[in-house]
């Protein structure tokens, strides 16, 4: 048998990593690689012609067999896949954000040519998801999601919590390593962990989440004194890719910082590692943790699935059945406001006699059961820090009792995970 041709459209860190990781592997060729620059200094020595700075030469090639798209960004990626998915050629991508806003196009027009679209490395880096919930754990009934999706923000908070450093003083820290960019909004404002939770929950799921649908919310708000104060009631904060269907098809996906407990699994994925935890029957709820990101461990999944592809590459007329898009519905989105959960409030409020009561009271008077409150002393200015956890409640009944707090500043409002 001939070997498999590949073509790689990106040759940064991963599309690196894919090239030193398939060296090591038989029967497959690298014809082209295309890049912005060929006269770029390179860490590695590449045989002469196999740079490209135009992606048709990969994309209207006959004799590959594959494109691996890892540029990222909507456009012109989504350009170049669709062009080789008619052009007849396989996919392998780890463009989370291009799958969140054009996954049902994208996966209808590979059904129409026949052509497979693996993605991986879109969700969690290294870590196995995608394949493990097609195949494997195809026969669960899967109804909740709880995962950590983005390095950046997880070691941003990691350091705020263990060295008791600010967010902007560990965000200069993490800029300098590498694991923040120049511009960090994407990681920082949540929009990377909302791209992957809308695929994961998609493919978990059974039923198409629309991005527009998820709720998007970022760390900058997170103060190291509410660190602190988690610690002290037992809990971590993590930027947590939350997702949970009903039995309706009634679906809750969205990204934002939770108070996690520390007798949890997740509260403990430190630094830039990833975590997953998936919830249903008749599994219950396991983890897979690892490396989200990175040169080797994205690599992994993407070479993963370009062998996925040769392994039944000239075998049948219709390729990897399990792992093609079978969604037929779109799940119904439950809007934040409607949400329940526990919640995190950190007030400032004059030292007054009865400013806890009124606390209480204005709760109650939505229904609200607080489950502690905890005052820290009075301030050279005569406040008080006072600091809330509530019991479960609808989120638009808390927005109301903030409202209704009169001489009290709200530092902080943190839902807290179940």
């Amino acid at each position: 048998m001939s070997n498999l041709k590949i073509g790689i459209i990106g040759f940064g860190t991963v599309g690196t990593g894919v090239y030193k990781t398939l060296a090591n592997h038989d029967g497959i060729e690298i014809l082209k690689i295309a890049v912005k620059n060929i006269n770029k200094p390179r860490s590695i020595k590449l045989p002469e012609g196999l740079l490209t700075d135009n992606p048709f030469e990969i994309i209207n090639n006959p004799d590959i067999d594959i494109v691996v798209e890892l540029i990222g960004g909507v456009e012109p990626a989504w350009e170049y896949i669709s062009t080789a998915i008619k052009n007849g050629k396989h996919i392998v991508t780890a463009n989370k954000e291009l799958l969140a806003k054009k996954g049902e196009e994208l996966f209808n027009l590979a059904e129409k040519y026949n052509r497979v679209c693996l993605y991986e490395a879109a969700i969690a880096g290294g870590i196995p998801i995608i394949m493990p919930i097609k195949t494997i754990l195809a026969g669960n009934n899967i109804t909740k999601i709880q995962a950590i999706l983005n390095g950046t923000t997880n070691y941003i908070l990691t350091k705020m919590d263990m060295d008791g450093a600010s967010y902007e003083d560990v965000l200069i820290e993490a800029q300098k390593l590498g694991y923040a960019e120049t511009d960090p909004t994407g990681d920082v404002e949540g929009f990377d962990a909302a791209y992957k939770i809308t695929t994961l929950a998609t493919i978990a799921f059974k039923k198409r989440i629309k991005l527009e649908n998820v709720y998007r919310e970022g760390i900058t708000k997170v103060r190291q004194k509410d660190m602190e104060q988690a610690n002290e009631f037992g809990y971590k904060i993590k930027l947590i890719a939350n997702a949970s269907i009903d039995e309706y098809g009634n679906a809750d996906v969205r990204v934002h910082p939770m108070l996690v407990s520390k007798n949890t699994t997740l509260a403990h994925i430190d630094y830039v590692t990833n975590a997953v935890e998936l919830t249903g029957h008749p599994i219950g709820s396991i983890v897979l943790s690892g490396p989200g990101a990175g040169e080797f461990p994205t690599a992994s999944s993407v070479v993963g699935d370009i062998l996925a592809i040769k392994a039944e590459f000239g075998k049948t007329d219709y390729m990897l059945p399990m792992m093609r898009c079978h969604h037929e519905t779109t799940a119904t989105p439950i809007k934040i406001e409607d949400t329940y959960n526990k919640y995190y409030i950190s007030i400032t409020a004059p030292n007054a006699i009865g400013v806890i009561a009124k606390i209480g009271t204005i709760c109650a008077s939505k229904n609200i059961s607080l489950a502690s409150v905890l005052q820290r002393g009075v301030s050279e200015n005569n406040t008080a820090d006072i600091i809330v956890i509530t019991e479960m409640c609808q989120e638009r009944l808390i927005k109301e009792v903030v409202n209704e707090l009169d001489n009290c500043t709200v530092n902080s409002l943190i839902r807290v995970a179940e």
